[in-house]
């Protein structure tokens, strides 16, 4: 038999245990967010979505046509270091100059960064608003045209879409952009002036290029078919552009 005090000090611990479960559940409400950061899409806008899930994308394709001369396919190449090096000078005979292979040459790099992320980009902005449509909201998206642009000190890619959201109160984003720190637009620059040099002389100076760019490495790699790799590379942020030039090539046994 419980007596009357114990049974009394039983209902105390009882109020007690109940008190603390209480206390936590409120402690969890109020901090529960700051401890455990949600990753969903509520957590963070449209354009943040779009910047995690297209950032790398576009990095790869960087990367992809700068190893390979400007084209991530390369048709006319030289395979040097496992990487298929476009020409972007090119002759197969003997004491010619070589011939301008992409005369619009940051033009093409663009539209080949641009053709190599469009699945993706398609891919991403459908998944946000499948994302968004599961929360409850209401959405309405209009696509439009991607841009890419090779500009001083940066590749911008500007995403022509437009999404409307609505749940409880209507918001609408078109600021869909993603900027990356990359000067390929003047390692572009550098590599027209070079080649302009191979169709004159079938070489040129390296070393006035690192001279007037001191955050510049340029590499001339001769090979033995009489083709020239260039890797222009910055000190810097370690950024590589590399390409091929084959121009007033000699025989085998004479030397120019």
């Amino acid at each position: 038999m419980i007596k009357k005090g114990e049974k009394g000090g039983q209902v105390a611990i009882f109020i007690i245990i109940a008190i603390l479960i209480v206390a936590l559940a409120v402690l969890l409400y109020l901090y529960w967010p700051k401890l455990f950061p949600s990753t969903s899409p509520q957590t963070k806008n449209p354009s943040q979505y779009i910047q995690d899930c297209m950032e790398e994308t576009i990095k790869q394709a960087v990367d992809n046509v700068s190893m390979q001369g400007g084209s991530i396919n390369p048709l006319a190449y030289y395979t040097y270091d496992n990487n298929r090096i476009e020409y972007l000078c090119y002759t197969n005979q003997y004491y010619r100059p070589c011939v301008v292979q992409q005369p619009m040459l940051a033009q093409h790099i663009q539209s080949e960064i641009l053709n190599e992320i469009k699945d993706a980009t398609v891919t991403c902005f459908n998944s946000m608003k499948d994302s968004y449509d599961t929360q409850g909201y209401t959405t309405d998206m209009k696509t439009g045209d991607t841009i890419v642009e090779l500009l001083p000190d940066k590749i911008v890619t500007t995403f022509g879409y437009e999404l409307t959201l609505t749940k409880g109160e209507t918001s609408k984003y078109n600021d869909f952009k993603i900027v990356l720190d990359n000067n390929l637009y003047r390692m572009v620059s550098i590599a027209n002036s070079i080649i302009g040099y191979e169709t004159l002389y079938g070489g040129t100076d390296i070393t006035s290029y690192m001279d007037y760019y001191h955050d510049l490495k340029v590499e001339k790699l001769k090979q033995v078919d009489g083709t020239t790799i260039y890797i222009l590379t910055d000190r810097n942020s370690k950024d590589v552009f590399q390409f091929a030039s084959r121009s007033y090539v000699f025989p085998p046994g004479i030397v120019g």
